[in-house]
């Protein structure tokens, strides 16, 4: 794929401000980053998937295990992984370029897109317990940052975010059963401690509440559809069920890592698409063809990379190594 000139598009720039607080709190919103017709075009899409009308992605929606429940019911976890894989839409969510501008800022400039999600949240359903993204998605170096886009106004009442502001400089806590984890071990970091039932809805039972009460009384994430909110890997972080008899809270729910970290999860990093940027590591391409903005690779065959620094005019921008 031949890569666009920035010049091409309108960029949305992160002021310094932006980024300061990102690294502070561990999350930044960014209001109204989708426009109505971008957002809209997401809704639409997913009207079609949870009504029935659209059953090529049927296959893709993943039950809550952990709550122990089962959900006869169509699309009984409301949730679809990996949409990207197999629709064209999804595609363009998970690569729209005003997404890929504010992660150029807080992570890149070079941008591995990994991961994608659809939440439909329906009255009644949803809810997830304390949880860091880290524990579930490995990168290394460890880069790993999720994008939530509100597709439905998301408040306390039908399910929205909730963050504990500034748990994002907490290690992972990892799992039992290590496999190809590559955060630091107990022996690195004395009072790690392994997790126990994480993203289980019951504080009693879900170990990591207490470090998530360390930081104070949690804080709802209250969107507005195409608002995107954007979280550290290590932000703890949870949801409630939506308690309302006729609102949705829809999202789609994605994630990236810096393009020369090495993603041990899902396929390695011949799985995951280049979005921005370039990088020294396998990738793959848009399968639908998305437009993205790539890098040509230097001529001298040296490749030092870039990185984001602070501009003059208040904003970040990239310098070359």
């Amino acid at each position: 794929m031949e890569a666009s000139t920035q010049d091409k598009v309108e960029r949305y720039s992160v002021s310094i401000d932006e980024y300061v607080s990102y690294r502070r709190d561990g999350f930044l919103i960014a209001r109204g980053l989708l426009s109505a017709d971008d957002t809209n075009r997401l809704r639409a899409w997913t009207d079609g998937i949870y009504t029935g009308a659209d059953k090529s992605l049927d296959h893709l929606h993943a039950d809550h295990s952990w709550q122990g429940e089962k959900k006869p019911e169509r699309l009984s976890s409301a949730r679809l992984h990996q949409p990207h894989f197999e629709n064209a839409t999804a595609e363009w969510g998970l690569l729209h370029p005003r997404l890929l501008d504010v992660l150029e800022a807080l992570i890149g400039p070079d941008v591995l897109a990994l991961q994608s999600m659809m939440f439909f949240n329906p009255p009644g359903k949803g809810g997830q317990g304390w949880h860091q993204d880290s524990f579930y998605i490995q990168t290394q170096p460890d880069s790993l940052i999720g994008a939530w886009i509100a597709l439905d106004r998301a408040d306390e009442e039908n399910g929205c975010l909730w963050v504990a502001p500034g748990s994002h400089h907490e290690p992972v806590y990892p799992p039992h059963s290590r496999g190809h984890f590559v955060h630091a071990t107990e022996t690195v970091i004395d009072g790690l401690f392994t997790v126990e039932n994480a993203s289980h809805m019951n504080d009693e039972i879900n170990n990591l509440s207490p470090v998530a009460a360390k930081y104070g009384p949690a804080v709802p994430v209250v969107l507005e559809p195409g608002d995107v909110l954007f979280f550290h890997s290590h932000l703890l972080h949870r949801s409630y069920a939506n308690r309302t008899a006729d609102r949705y809270r829809r999202s789609y729910v994605t994630h990236y890592c810096n393009a020369r970290s090495w993603v041990p999860w899902g396929g390695t990093n011949e799985r995951q698409v280049l979005a921005r940027g370039r990088t020294h590591l396998p990738f793959s391409l848009p399968k639908f063809g998305t437009p993205v903005i790539l890098s040509p690779a230097k001529e001298s065959g040296e490749d030092g990379g870039a990185m984001m620094v602070a501009m003059p005019q208040g904003d970040m921008g990239k310098m070359e190594m």
